[in-house]
């Protein structure tokens, strides 16, 4: 009897746990997508995508390099603390790295360094942890079509809204304009 006992509590402990581990990742993104500061950066044109990874459109950003002093190390592949700013125009931009997490009041998310150049000036490059925008499967490819065409149309402002909190980000809506790739879609669909 004492068996079954220790056995139900242990398959009940593992079934929380299983619950739990998930539940918190969500509720975390949910707390810095609703409550992180916004920050619109603009995004750049992109090669064609391989349609065996997933229904998303994906992102790469204009703003995703900063320039180092010739005296400091990095390397591809290695964490770094993105604190950002707004610029004239209202879009983000890379104010500083850190291998340390910000002691300031800054917002910041932590990325990975892409690459580091090594003439003068050194720059390094960012890997953003928000480069893809994920959207419901019948609404994928003509989200991925508009966001091309916006991007080769100079006229355009194709960016990416994204909540900053605590060191993580989370990105809420890609834009073209001021009209969200959704609605776009949507539009596009009723033709």
């Amino acid at each position: 009897m004492n068996t079954k006992k220790i056995a139900l509590f242990t398959f009940l402990l593992v079934a929380l746990a299983q619950v739990y581990v998930p539940a918190s990742m969500i509720l975390n993104q949910e707390k810095v997508w609703r409550t992180g500061k916004e920050y619109k950066f603009k995004t750049a044109p992109i090669d064609p995508s391989d349609p065996f990874q997933g229904k998303y459109i994906t992102l790469s950003f204009a703003e995703n390099r900063i320039k180092i002093p010739k005296n400091e190390n990095w390397l591809p592949g290695e964490f770094a603390y993105v604190s950002v700013i707004t610029d004239s125009a209202g879009f983000a931009k890379i104010k500083a790295i850190s291998k340390k997490e910000p002691a300031t009041n800054a917002d910041y998310f932590k990325a990975t360094v892409s690459y580091v150049t090594e003439d003068e000036p050194n720059q390094v490059i960012i890997d953003f942890p928000f480069d893809r925008y994920y959207l419901e499967e019948s609404k994928a490819a003509d989200a991925e079509q508009l966001y091309r065409q916006a991007q080769n149309d100079t006229t355009q402002t194709a960016y990416a809204l994204v909540s900053i909190k605590n060191g993580r980000a989370v990105i809420k809506d890609v834009l073209v304009g001021e009209t969200t790739i959704r609605e776009l879609v949507k539009a596009h669909q009723k033709k």
